[in-house]
C-alpha cells in the first residue's frame, strides 16, 4: 500500500519523501521519482526528520502476521510503534495524517448482512491478537485527533489485488492459482476486495476531502473464495481449481498447524486464529467514501486479472534467469 500511495503522488507531481528502514525493500520505489530518508521510524528524531516541511503524512506500516503464536511484535509495531510517530505528528503542523487501517476493524454482519463505519463492532471477544492491536492502533489514532488536535483520517482498507506485489501476502492465493499450483478454493466464504489502485487513490482523497476524526471504507465489494482463484485462473489461462474444500479441513490444518507450531520452534503460516479470520467475513458499505471523497472503485476482477498476469510474467524472467544460470 505504501508502495502503491507513493507512486500516486509521485504520478500527480507531489514532493514525496519516504521513509524506510535499513532492511526494507525499495522495488515498490525504485522507478519512481521519491526522495529517501532511511531510518528507523519509530525513533523521534528520524520521524520528526521524516515529517519536516511535509504537509501530509500516510502512514502505512503494520504487522499482519495473524498466525503468531505470541501477539507481542503485534502490538510492538501497530501500537507502541504507533504511539511513538504520533506524538511526533501532533507536533508536527500536518493539514492531513492519513492512517492505513484495515476492514478487519468493521463489524461482522450477522446473517450475511451489509455493514458499514458506524455498525457496533460486534466480534471482539473472537478477533485475536492481530485484530485486537489493529482495533488499538486505530483507537489511539482517533484519540489523537480528539484530545491532541492531530488532523488524522482512517483509511478502512480491505484485501487488495494488484501488480506489482513484490512479496504476496494477501496475494498468496491469486498467485498460486494463476501459477497453476492451487487445485482447490475453500467453500462457502469470501471476502471484502478492492483493487491496489483504487485503495491507493482513497488515501489520497482522504487527504484532501476526509474529515478529520472520521473512518472510510474502502472496499470495492464482497467476493467468494470460489470467484478470486477463478478470476486469476482465467486471465492467463491456467486451470480453474477444480474442488471445493470445506471451512471444517481449513480448521483441521490449522489445528495441525498449532499443534505443530507447539512443540517445535517454527512459525507456520497459517493457524486457527488465521482460519477464523478467513471465514469471519461479511459485505460492507463503501457509500460513506463515495458520498465524501467522490471515491469510486472499478471492478476488481481487472485488478485481480493484472496481478495474475504479472505473477507469471515474473515467473517465466525468473525462470529464464535460473536457466542461464
Amino acid at each position: 500500500m505504501g508502495a502503491c500511495v507513493a507512486r500516486q503522488l509521485a504520478a500527480g507531481g507531489a514532493d514525496v519523501r519516504v521513509l524506510l528502514r535499513k532492511s526494507s525493500s525499495t522495488k515498490g520505489v525504485d522507478r519512481i521519482d521519491v526522495e529517501r530518508a532511511v531510518g528507523d521510524p519509530f525513533d523521534p528524531a528520524t520521524a520528526a526528520a521524516a515529517m519536516a516541511d511535509r504537509d501530509v503524512v500516510y502512514y502505512c506500516i503494520v504487522d499482519t502476521r495473524a498466525e503468531l503464536k505470541d501477539p507481542a511484535p503485534l502490538f510492538a509495531t501497530n501500537v507502541e510503534g504507533l504511539r511513538k510517530v504520533l506524538d511526533v505528528a501532533a507536533a508536527a503542523n500536518l493539514k492531513r495524517f492519513v492512517f492505513l487501517s484495515t476492514i478487519g476493524t468493521i463489524a461482522v454482519g450477522e446473517n450475511g448482512e451489509t455493514v458499514d463505519e458506524d455498525t457496533p463492532f460486534n466480534w471482539a471477544d473472537r478477533a485475536g491478537g492481530y485484530i485486537e492491536s489493529r482495533r488499538a492502533a486505530e483507537q489511539l489514532v482517533l484519540s489523537y485527533a480528539t484530545e491532541r488536535g492531530l488532523p488524522a483520517v482512517v483509511v478502512n482498507v480491505s484485501n487488495p489485488y494488484g501488480p506489482p506485489d513484490f512479496q504476496p501476502r494477501q496475494g498468496m492465493f491469486v498467485q498460486l492459482a494463476a501459477l497453476g499450483k492451487l487445485p482447490f478454493y475453500v467453500k462457502g466464504v469470501g471476502a471484502e476486495v478492492v483493487g491496489i489502485d483504487d485503495a491507493a487513490d482513497a488515501m489520497l482523497r482522504a487527504s484532501l476531502r476526509g474529515r478529520v476524526g472520521e473512518r472510510y471504507i474502502a472496499s470495492e465489494r464482497f467476493m467468494t473464495h470460489r470467484e478470486l482463484l477463478t478470476t486469476a485462473a482465467d486471465a492467463v489461462g491456467a486451470r480453474r481449481p477444480r474442488f471445493g474444500v470445506p471451512m471444517a479441513v481449513v480448521y483441521g490444518f490449522a489445528w495441525l498447524a498449532d499443534a505443530v507450531g507447539s512443540i517445535l520452534p517454527v512459525q507456520v503460516p497459517m493457524s486457527r486464529q488465521s482460519a477464523f479470520l478467513l471465514a469471519h467475513t461479511s459485505p460492507a458499505s463503501h457509500a460513506k467514501a463515495t458520498r465524501e471523497l467522490g471515491w469510486h472503485p472499478k471492478p476488481t476482477e481487472n485488478f485481480i486479472a493484472r496481478a495474475a498476469e504479472n505473477y507469471v510474467q515474473r515467473a517465466g524472467a525468473e525462470g529464464a534467469k535460473t536457466s542461464q544460470a
